[in-house]
């Protein structure tokens, strides 16, 4: 053979092994059936060729093509090589999750659909999810807003340590810890020796009052009460007698006559003295030796 012909046959079989490794670095099985689909994006977010496809977390395939749509801007067509088993069932979709240290994977979100699928060549609906670097992007307002009170927070601290009064506002703390200290003690002597005292003192008392409640009960108060009955009876019945106009003391309150012949004598009594001061000869004779005028 000459020596061409075998330095030939030679790049051949580099090539081929140099094919063949490209193709099992990128994650393509050359000795296995494959299926391609097609996946639609608004953003390919930094997704590169020979990306792998996962569908729940496990490697299913990989990312063949990139393909920009010109005549429909804003859409971007992914082409993904999958094992030949694998079964993409209608209604699944695809996501974008991008790293934080760069990069992007393509998830496959697979359905429970068991009665249709895809077929190779079909399109697949892709979700233009927001990434983490997104999500950082939009919370930076919140974060700048909590850096700025941060600061403020910092500057105040930055005045409390320089403030010449601090070491007697820290000296002030101590006392007054310490006059904590010393009354927690004192309460706890006060728990210790007034409080079972106390507490002997209101059972005493308690006790007392059971023992005078029980003799309350034992006292027959309903005799008491009947007697008492009895008695504001007694003078309803007096009560009565003086006012009916039968009985004496009824007629004494009742009949104006006894009050006019009161009054007439009273009248003709000072009628009598004043007629006695004025002539008092009319009615007291006297004489030494008893003759009479």
């Amino acid at each position: 053979m000459k020596k061409e012909v075998k330095i030939g046959i030679t790049g051949i079989i580099a090539l081929v092994v140099l094919f063949l490794g490209i193709n099992f670095l990128k994650g393509v099985n050359l000795f296995s059936s494959t299926n391609k689909y097609y996946i639609q994006f608004g953003n390919a977010k930094g997704l590169s060729k020979s990306s792998n496809v996962y569908a729940d977390g496990y490697n299913v395939g990989v990312v063949s093509d990139i393909i920009y749509d010109y005549e429909h801007p804003g859409t971007v067509l992914v082409e993904v090589t999958t094992n030949k088993d694998l079964r993409i069932p209608k209604g699944s979709s695809a996501k974008l999750d991008e790293a934080v240290l760069g990069g992007c994977t393509l998830n496959m979100l697979l359905t429970t659909n068991l009665t249709d699928a895809y077929h190779p060549g079909d399109t697949i609906p892709g979700s233009d999810t927001q990434g983490m670097m997104a999500k950082a992007a939009s919370m930076m307002p919140q974060i700048e807003q909590i850096v700025a009170r941060v600061d403020t927070l910092i500057a105040t601290l930055n005045r409390l340590t320089s403030d010449p009064n601090l070491p007697m506002i820290i000296r002030n703390a101590e006392l007054v810890s310490e006059n904590l200290v010393r009354s927690s003690e004192e309460l706890n002597r006060l728990l210790a020796n007034d409080v079972p005292q106390l507490t002997t003192t209101f059972n005493r008392v308690g006790e007392n009052a059971i023992t005078l409640t029980d003799r309350l009960n034992s006292l027959n108060l309903q005799a008491t009460m009947d007697s008492v009955n009895m008695t504001i009876s007694s003078v309803h019945q007096m009560m009565d007698q003086i006012q009916s106009p039968e009985g004496t003391l009824g007629l004494l309150m009742k009949d104006p006559s006894l009050y006019n012949n009161l009054n007439h004598t009273v009248q003709s009594a000072d009628s009598l003295v004043t007629d006695l001061k004025a002539h008092p000869k009319r009615y007291v004779h006297f004489s030494v030796f008893g003759k009479k005028n």
